[in-house]
């Protein structure tokens, strides 16, 4: 008898999120940390480095961006299909300074067919950093073999 592994939702979600992490020198190299992941969800993590800072010695909103825009990815591609940013905002609503742990939280809007819409907040402890808003297209591939999936 042959019997094929089923995975839950959360589960596919999480296969997805450490397919997805073993080949993101990006986020690892910024030493962002993988929080949470859930279906349409993920929060991740950054503390403000030196080298993160900018001459106003706040942290440069490209690095805020970047956080936010990975958070967005492991959400986007929570459910095994591979899927790429189509369009990124960011609105800056205060600055994150030296030493700030940084916290993208990721949440899906609308996915339709192949594209989806998510929200990202980026907080320092109670303070808004910043709001991101991420368009995403699904591209042909998964992250998973699909024989793994509950229907």
């Amino acid at each position: 008898m042959n019997v094929k592994a089923t995975l839950s939702s959360e589960d596919v979600a999480r296969a997805c999120a450490d397919a997805m992490w073993k080949e993101d020198d990006a986020s690892k190299g910024l030493g962002m940390e993988l929080v949470e992941i859930r279906p349409g969800q993920a929060v991740m993590a950054m503390t403000v480095q030196a080298h993160m800072v900018n001459g106003q010695r706040i942290c440069h909103g490209g690095y805020i961006f970047t956080l936010a825009d990975s958070a967005f990815a492991f959400a986007c591609n929570s459910r095994n299909d591979r899927a790429v940013a189509a369009q990124g905002n960011v609105t800056f609503i205060r600055p994150g300074k030296l030493g700030d742990r940084l916290v993208a939280t990721a949440r899906e809007i609308s996915r339709n067919g192949r594209s989806g819409i998510y929200d990202v907040s980026v907080t320092s402890g109670d303070s808004v950093i910043a709001e991101f808003r991420g368009h995403s297209r699904v591209i042909p591939g998964t992250w998973l073999p699909d024989t793994d999936i509950k229907a």
